[in-house]
């Protein structure tokens, strides 16, 4: 399934939950440095859809807010519940 994500770094709470324009908002700790930020998205998404890290492919928006990932075995249904938060 293919995602859109929405980043904030450098958030003092971070997780996975929310919508922004229609992406799911992905909060990380990490600052916009170096692709930190990113690895930190990807890692959080893996966590939230229960699969592993490796199996969560950026697939554009690498220096970018909005990004979209490829989470293969994410359940849609998974998808609603955090939009919904």
């Amino acid at each position: 399934m293919r995602i859109v994500l929405w980043v904030r770094p450098g958030s003092a709470h971070p997780g996975v939950g929310g919508e922004h324009d229609g992406a799911l908002v992905v909060r990380v700790s990490e600052r916009a440095v170096d692709g930190r930020a990113t690895a930190a998205a990807l890692a959080a998404v893996a966590a939230a859809f229960g699969v592993r890290r490796n199996a969560v492919t950026l697939v554009a928006g690498a220096a970018s807010r909005r990004k979209l990932v490829e989470v293969p075995g994410a359940d849609p249904a998974s998808l609603d519940r955090l939009l919904a938060q």
